[in-house]
């Protein structure tokens, strides 16, 4: 009778330890953020102040040619809906959540970056030739999940427009 209630004992300890252990983009990586003492990022008032006011979201070109993009990601839609890089240049991309996890896929690459809320996702890509990506959300953020799409557009260096220090770009800006 013992070894059944042990057997029933370690089951239950194995059970309850595995189910954290799948939602590893839920709980580990918040959790390791924190105990690193990375900067956070508050969903709630994101679009306030800060990095990813709205007036800030957009590409951002660099002293050396490189452009920053920022986007927020929210039920159920990417904040700029259209962005514009320039091909063959290095493309830092910051990106959070307003509210759930999500994951921004550009359709035809192997670029894929989960973003979380309350932390800051970042990538390096770079889109060698010129063309139109259509992004998607990979993980699933509720009803309006299938709709979650958004656009990034690569042209010609000499076709990006140059933008000033301060100024953010976007397709409109095309």
């Amino acid at each position: 009778m013992n070894w059944r209630k042990l057997r029933i004992f370690i089951l239950t300890v194995l059970a309850l330890a595995l189910i954290p252990a799948t939602r590893y983009y839920q709980i580990d990586v918040p959790l390791l953020h924190f105990l690193k003492g990375s900067r956070a990022i508050d969903p709630l008032t994101l679009h306030l102040a800060g990095e990813f006011v709205e007036n800030n979201l957009g590409t951002e070109q660099g002293a050396d040619g490189s452009v920053t993009v920022r986007m927020i990601a929210q039920q159920y839609l990417f904040v700029p809906h259209c962005i514009l890089v320039p091909a063959g240049v290095p493309v830092h991309l910051r990106i959070t959540s307003a509210d759930a996890v999500h994951s921004l896929a550009f359709n035809g690459t192997d670029y894929n970056v989960k973003v979380l809320p309350g932390t800051i996702s970042e990538a390096q890509l770079r889109f060698s030739n010129p063309g139109d990506f259509k992004t998607v959300c990979r993980e699933f953020c509720g009803a309006g999940h299938y709709a979650m799409r958004s656009e990034l557009k690569v042209v010609p260096r000499e076709q990006f427009p140059v933008l000033r220090a301060g100024e953010r770009g976007n397709c409109a800006a095309q």
